[in-house]
């Protein structure tokens, strides 16, 4: 069977026909995973739906998580894009981090989460400081919930603080990151890979 993988976009704009850094982020990797024989399904902009705020897999009329939840689920590979603000992961990632808690009393009849086996890696944009805080504000949780995160799992940008030019107004994309995007698709491909033919047993 092959490993499928999808991205979800945690910009705090919606998406109104205008991309995003976080999206050319994505985009980057969709071109190294292709290469890893991962085709990236969709990219998600969560802020084109209404995740309402909460810890359960679904806060009643109107939300948009549980759709979006079954989506995500149904693939092996999540790439996790988010923005800096502030020096940290902008507040609609933790949104989505906050909705996935759920998942820690959801496990199935061998103690293992919705999202066991399942590889998890980050697109983070900025124009400051944070991307490693960031990184690790996702991963931690990220973990916490279940996801596996495999080795150089963070493909990441910052421009200079206060700056004007984005990620996305680049004229060529940064042979570091391109180097770094290749090794994330690699090792996360790989690692899904693995998982997909031996799943986690889950405790004894």
């Amino acid at each position: 069977m092959p490993v499928t993988a999808i991205a979800i976009n945690c910009s705090l704009k919606k998406s109104s026909g205008e991309d995003s850094s976080t999206d050319a982020m994505i985009e980057v990797l969709r071109e190294h995973f292709a290469a890893a024989d991962v085709e990236i399904s969709e990219t998600i902009r969560i802020a084109d739906h209404n995740v309402l705020p909460g810890v359960t897999s679904d806060e009643g009329d109107g939300d948009d998580w549980p759709a979006l939840r079954e989506k995500i689920l149904s693939h092996d590979i999540l790439i996790f894009g988010g923005p800096i603000w502030m020096g940290q992961i902008g507040s609609i990632a933790k949104r989505v981090l906050e909705r996935m808690d759920a998942f820690l009393s959801e496990t199935d009849d061998q103690g293992r989460m919705p999202s066991f086996s399942k590889v998890a890696v980050a697109a983070i944009v900025g124009n400051e400081d944070g991307a490693h805080w960031a990184s690790a504000q996702l991963f931690q949780s990220l973990n916490d919930t279940g996801w596996t995160i495999p080795a150089t799992a963070a493909c990441y940008w910052v421009g200079e603080a206060m700056g004007s030019t984005d990620f996305k107004d680049l004229d060529k994309t940064p042979d570091k990151v391109t180097e770094t995007a290749k090794l994330v698709a690699s090792n996360a491909a790989h690692l899904a890979k693995l998982l997909k033919a031996d799943a986690y047993p889950g405790p004894a």
